[in-house]
């Protein structure tokens, strides 16, 4: 895999040139970029020599870009040791060097930290509440540490040691203990803004998407559940959620999770369609002049990774329809490229938007047919498991 390996200012810094080597003996390929403190504490030299490639540190080389080309290039960014300032930073979407700047670039990838800070700082509630809001958008933690710290004293806040950030890193990408290994999910509407104050949207609640990703990961998978605005919470520990908002921003993270992925269930409302101008403050009304607004279609996730599936990838899509279900249903399973697709009409009592319940139907690019009957949405979720996962 293609791995970036971020070094901020801590004294672990020191411990990331053995990191990085030990995810090259690995059979990982690795590029790192630090931070002008961390230079403090390992050398630019150091770094160049176990990656085999140069270090990113500085925002504007190469013409100021780098943080683009090194996150098309990357699979996983690992920040280690990251800092209560980078984790600041990142939770405030703060980027004012080559390494914060990496990271929100990075937003739809996936991105492990390894904490390490005295025990006082990672204790302080604004730390607290940092990580609570990295977890919420599916960055995961390895760490940190109890044991001796830098100034002297004992506590919660020394980094993970490389060989263990390395071990998480490779179960992130193997999973050897999930038959089922890595799904991506999508769930929740999209919105689409028109200004600072008003979107076009959907009634989706996102239950039934989150029910599938509990679903999943009750079956041993590994779940990648990218979320539109939703009042939901994830309950599963293998469920790692990226919240979005429009269609673009899950399109981004759907196309950048699934070649990581062992299949993918598409679940969520996204809009079809977006204004073709967004304005950055609230529009004020004409008098007695209607609004007209002109909208421009947006990317279809589901047709793109139809496009990118690999032999052994199963790929689901969800169909709600309000007339010709089957017939548009079927059309969408063969347009798309997909395995199955599970179709539900709003036409039925107890299914569709904001409900508990569902009842759906799923064919299989196979010829195959199954229906539920009315059922609360977890069972729903449950038999479409069983159904489309190998």
């Amino acid at each position: 895999m293609r791995i970036v390996v971020g070094i901020t200012g801590g004294i672990a810094a020191y411990k990331a040139p053995e990191l990085v080597r030990l995810l090259k003996k690995q059979g990982h390929e690795v590029r790192c970029a630090a931070t002008a403190h961390a230079l403090e504490f390992t050398t630019r030299a150091t770094l160049e020599t176990v990656s085999g490639a140069p270090l990113y540190s500085d925002l504007f080389a190469s013409g100021g870009t780098e943080h683009i080309s090194l996150k098309d290039w990357g699979e996983l960014l690992v920040v280690a040791p990251a800092t209560a300032n980078i984790i600041g930073k990142v939770a405030s979407g703060i980027a004012d060097d080559a390494l914060s700047t990496l990271l929100l670039a990075f937003s739809h990838k996936l991105v492990i930290m390894a904490p390490a800070m005295n025990s006082d700082m990672w204790a302080h509630p604004a730390v607290q509440r940092n990580i609570e809001t990295l977890r919420g958008w599916g960055i995961r933690l390895v760490g940190p540490a109890e044991g001796e710290l830098a100034c002297g004293t004992s506590g919660t806040g020394r980094m993970a040691e490389p060989e263990t950030i390395a071990e998480a890193v490779n179960s992130l990408f193997l999973i050897p203990h999930s038959p089922l290994g890595r799904w991506l999910v999508t769930a929740g509407p999209t919105y689409e803004k028109i200004d600072s104050v008003r979107f076009i949207g959907n009634y989706s609640s996102g239950k039934m998407g989150f029910a599938l990703a509990e679903a999943l990961a009750e079956a041993g998978a590994e779940v990648e559940l990218v979320t539109g605005p939703t009042h939901l919470n994830a309950t599963h520990q293998r469920i790692n959620v990226h919240r979005v908002e429009s269609a673009r921003e899950m399109y981004a993270a759907a196309t950048g999770l699934f070649p990581q992925c062992n299949g993918a269930i598409l679940s969520a409302a996204v809009a079809d369609y977006r204004p073709a101008e967004q304005a950055d403050h609230k529009l004020k009304k004409q008098g007695d002049q209607g609004m007209t607004l002109t909208l421009v279609q947006n990317p279809d996730i589901l047709a793109t990774l139809g496009t990118m599936k690999q032999p052994g990838q199963r790929l689901v899509g969800f169909a709600l329809e309000t007339d010709n279900e089957l017939q548009n249903a079927e059309g969408k399973l063969k347009r798309k490229n997909l395995d199955y697709i599970v179709m539900n009409s709003l036409r039925e009592a107890g299914a569709g938007f904001g409900v508990d319940t569902n009842k759906v139907t799923i064919l299989g690019a196979d010829g195959s047919r199954m229906e539920s009957p009315l059922m609360s949405k977890q069972e729903v979720a449950r038999m479409i498991v069983s159904t489309v996962a190998p």
